[in-house]
């Protein structure tokens, strides 16, 4: 199959470099990233600078093809489809990681690692977002997410991805002796609460620094947040379709039920 990864880590990243290495094995993987880390870059594109891409010389840790960009997470996978790669190279698959840190619950709204891989999805490419669980990872700690992440590609090719939909996926940082299974899972709660720090620099201005402390969910559960938790990997089916379709009928009979909608 042709898989191409992006990430929002960068080029340089131990996470990319782990999964090119392994999927290379089995795959023809092909890298899009941009040139620094863009994590937290949420679904934003390169509108009003030029977009600078550059191909690397010959395959990078066992990649077809390499290249890097000025851009955005979603920048990468949206000009890689449609201007860089070739007809034989359209991917079969887009994988977004693995990122460095956990993307879990409403947080995944800000996440360009989740981004990345919804831009695969509205180009109508199965995609996954992949992330290790922990914020502390050398490039050795990647390497089992990268072995289980060749071994769900395995899985998944019989899999009808449904329209508009990703699969958010969240590994342990663990021994792999030591994750408990998979959990298919709901999207939690937001992993830390919104709080800042006041605080004055030496220079005697105010500034203010994120703070927030984790919430805990129920060990029992539904969510990614309990099953990363409870040491297993989650997969959590998500969709940019975010049309609230139940609430459509309650507003036509509120604002136009009188049959007339030109109240105003």
């Amino acid at each position: 199959m042709n898989i191409l990864i992006s990430n929002d880590d960068g080029i340089a990243a131990n996470g990319i470099r782990t999964l090119t290495e392994e999927l290379s094995k089995k795959h023809n993987v092909y890298v899009i990233a941009p040139d620094r880390e863009r994590s937290a870059a949420g679904h934003s594109l390169t509108l009003h600078t030029p977009l600078r891409v550059e191909e690397l010389d010959g395959g990078k840790n066992g990649a077809k093809r390499t290249w890097v960009t000025t851009g955005t997470p979603g920048d990468c996978v949206k000009i890689g489809i449609n201007a860089i790669l070739s007809e034989a190279e359209q991917p079969d698959f887009v994988i977004s990681g693995i990122n460095h840190g956990p993307n879990l619950g409403a947080d995944i709204l800000y996440s360009g690692t989740v981004s990345c891989a919804m831009e695969g999805a509205m180009l109508g490419v199965p995609s996954l977002a992949l992330s290790l669980a922990t914020m502390n990872a050398d490039y050795e700690d990647f390497k089992f997410t990268a072995k289980f992440a060749g071994s769900l590609l395995d899985k998944l090719q019989t899999f009808k991805f449904p329209p508009k939909s990703i699969l958010n996926i969240n590994v342990p940082k663990l021994d792999a002796e030591d994750i408990a299974g998979v959990a298919i899972t709901e999207l939690g709660r937001k992993m830390f609460t919104d709080a800042y720090e006041k605080r004055v620099d030496p220079r005697g201005k105010v500034y203010y620094w994120m703070a927030g402390e984790l919430i805990n969910e129920p060990d029992d559960a539904p969510t990614d947040i309990a099953a990363v938790r409870n040491n297993k990997i989650s997969i959590t089916p998500v969709t940019y379709e975010m049309t609230r379709t139940e609430t459509m009928d309650d507003l036509d009979k509120l604002l136009c039920g009188s049959g007339s909608c030109d109240w105003y």
